[in-house]
């Protein structure tokens, strides 16, 4: 992985992650580790922003685009990162009771 995914920008997620990646929990210290030296290069990549310069890059972009299942820590800890902000969030409350949406009162179905 030494030629791929060369980068000289560091790669944080102040949206999703605003303490960092080590400090949430769902990452181990090695995959945030990776995440924050090479996340810039794989978000190129997986948006099509850059092009794949090596065979690994080449594969990690097969993974981004669904046509393999990851294989590399690169690939795995990418798609751990990107299921991670596409799930829906979790909504806990303290009665144990069913969450109510905003403005559900006020939703009515007309008899057109």
């Amino acid at each position: 992985m030494a030629e791929s995914f060369t980068t000289t920008n560091r790669f944080f997620d102040n949206k999703n992650y605003p303490r960092g990646f080590s400090r949430h929990g769902d990452f181990t210290i090695k995959e945030a580790q990776l995440l924050e030296r090479y996340g810039f290069a794989f978000n190129e990549l997986d948006l099509g922003k850059r092009e794949p310069a090596t065979d690994e890059e080449h594969q990690f972009v097969a993974v981004c685009r669904g046509e393999r299942e990851p294989a590399s820590e690169a690939e795995r800890v990418w798609h751990k990162y990107v299921t991670r902000i596409k799930r829906p969030k979790r909504f806990h409350t303290l009665s144990g009771g069913k969450p109510q949406m905003e403005g559900a009162d006020d939703y009515t179905e007309s008899d057109d």
